[in-house]
């Protein structure tokens, strides 16, 4: 590398992160460029709910490979001492009806146009600035469009993400040759760009500026509409000009459960916030050792199966769910499946992917405000789709539909599908804590419920519960852990009969940001030790 000899993913030591510390704002990203964003809107006279939107503007231009312009996007926003949540994820086409999409000879279309829902993103976008922000989206909006303009660098994380859906899109390329518009935007020239060079969209830059200068409308009713459309029919996809002009993000209230004290708030379906909130919920009911104790890490386990065979038979668009969230987080459910927690590891099935491709981000800022915002594609790129001439990588979330007649999350015209991405809250008492949230598929309410216990029950600090061994639990009774969980551990799981594989890539165990309000009116912020995870103050 340059005039010397290393290679920019090795480590050899474990290497540890302090505690970052703030007064009068701090934004808290995956990546540095988008904190440090983030925190030029604070200081330029915007608030957290600004410098969210402009930190995940620059999330679709430095991480690609994990969002886009073209997502879905959740929020919780803490303003004026109350919480409020905005809902922007998409529903599907109207032409997108079961017997087109679920024909039996055909492969399901996990890629393509055919699997790309209405994006919610811009729309979300406007929505957050106009409701609750201080300044222009187009002001907003410009330093992510600079980025894009002018170029990043790409980084080791950044440039795995590309090598992954290039490797992908390669294999997929010619059942969706919809692709080529992935492979002009990122892979010109045949291969993705190597670790410090430089990639940029002018295309990208351009959609931007429209989105701002329009308040969204160039995405939906505009010119960018019209290249969708256009796109979508020219491959045999579903999306038209009228789902995108008939989208609006819903505000939500979100919802929570009271774990020892706090309130931990998620919010409510499509999401699956409910899954970690269901977890958190029996785990009251059964005693917990520490952090580092099998018995402990145990019960974690069965709780989160417990709560995911929940979620998989209940969670939907809200219309279409036959229990409500009331229900499925009332103590005396949590009370029943928590005496189904034993000595013993037992089967659970999920029913989700564990894909994933995603970012999230928390802000705060000098008068209190603060932002638990989170946005995706799905997996990776999502559907492997550019929107030609505008770099808008379309998401692929009609995965998210179950394939079972009947089913509360089937198929349906007009239907938003289960959703993983989720951002979380936590109060005391109607006192402000702050935002968190780790993103990840299937591993978020996992990692929700590892970092949240590792600070409520544990006494961790914030840096410390990121930082801490991360296990998953991917199907049946088969978990991942990271190589830095103790081998002692590892055989204690091993011998309740959980079937432990050590996973080495990182990107299986989610990465999350962490903003703590201080009864001194202070901030304290963690970031990702997994990713490029910055924590940028004012």
């Amino acid at each position: 590398m340059g005039d010397l000899d290393f290679n920019t993913g090795t480590f050899h030591y474990g290497s540890r992160r302090e505690l970052v510390y703030g007064k009068n704002g701090m934004v808290a990203a995956s990546h540095p460029l988008a904190a440090q964003v983030g925190r030029d809107i604070l200081k330029a006279g915007g608030n957290a709910v600004d410098a969210a939107v402009a930190t995940a503007a620059a999330l679709t231009v430095v991480e690609p490979g994990s969002n886009g312009i073209g997502g879905d996007s959740f929020s919780i926003i803490w303003k004026d001492e109350q919480l409020y949540g905005l809902n922007a994820s998409g529903p599907s086409p109207k032409g997108m009806v079961p017997a087109s999409y679920l024909d039996k000879s055909k492969p399901f279309p996990t890629y393509g146009l055919k699997a790309v829902t209405v994006p919610g993103i811009p729309a979300g976008w406007a929505e957050l600035i106009e409701k609750h922000g201080k300044l222009s989206l187009e002001a907003v909006l410009e330093p992510a469009a600079r980025l894009a303009e002018e170029g990043v660098v790409i980084s080791d994380t950044v440039h795995n993400a590309y090598q992954r859906s290039f490797n992908r899109f390669t294999k997929e390329k010619e059942q969706y040759p919809e692709m080529i518009s992935w492979f002009d935007v990122y892979a010109s020239g045949g291969r993705v760009p190597d670790v410090t060079e430089v990639w940029s969209s002018k295309g990208h830059a351009r959609t931007l500026r429209l989105i701002g200068q329009t308040k969204g409308r160039a995405f939906y009713t505009g010119e960018i509409a019209d290249a969708i459309d256009a796109f979508s029919q020219a491959y045999g996809g579903y999306l038209r000009k009228d789902d995108l002009a008939g989208y609006q993000p819903e505000w939500v209230t979100p919802v929570k459960v009271d774990y020892k004290g706090y309130q931990v708030w998620e919010m409510p379906p499509n999401g699956q916030g409910v899954v970690a909130l269901m977890a958190l919920n029996i785990l009251k009911h059964v005693d917990m050792k520490g952090r580092d104790d099998p018995d402990t890490l145990h019960k974690q386990i069965e709780a989160i199966k417990l709560a995911f065979s929940d979620g998989q038979l209940t969670i939907a668009d809200t219309d279409h769910m036959k229990l409500n969230v009331s229900e499925l987080l009332s103590e005396d459910y949590a009370k029943e499946r928590a005496r189904l927690i034993g000595d013993q590891a037992i089967d659970a099935q999920p029913g989700f992917s564990d894909n994933s491709g995603t970012v999230y981000l928390a802000t705060a800022d000098n008068e209190g405000n603060m932002v638990s915002y989170i946005q995706s594609n799905y997996m990776g790129f999502g559907s492997g789709a550019v929107v030609p001439g505008y770099g808008v990588s379309l998401n692929n979330r009609a995965v998210g539909f179950a394939l079972e007649e009947g089913h509360v999350n089937a198929l349906a015209p007009g239907k938003r599908p289960f959703n993983t991405i989720i951002p979380g809250f936590l109060t005391k008492e109607n006192q402000v804590i702050g935002p968190f949230g780790v993103m990840g598929g299937q591993m978020q309410p996992q990692a929700h419920l590892q970092v949240l216990q590792s600070m409520i029950d544990f006494k961790m600090n914030p840096q410390d519960a990121l930082d801490a061994p991360r296990w998953q639990w991917v199907k049946n009774k088969k978990v991942m852990v990271e190589p830095t969980m103790p081998l002692a551990l590892i055989n204690a799981l091993k011998h309740r009969g959980h079937a432990v594989e050590v996973e080495m890539e990182k990107s299986h165990f989610g990465r999350g940001q962490i903003i703590i309000k201080t009864e001194n009116d202070t901030y304290v912020g963690a970031t990702e030790p997994r990713t490029d995870g910055h924590v940028a103050v004012w």
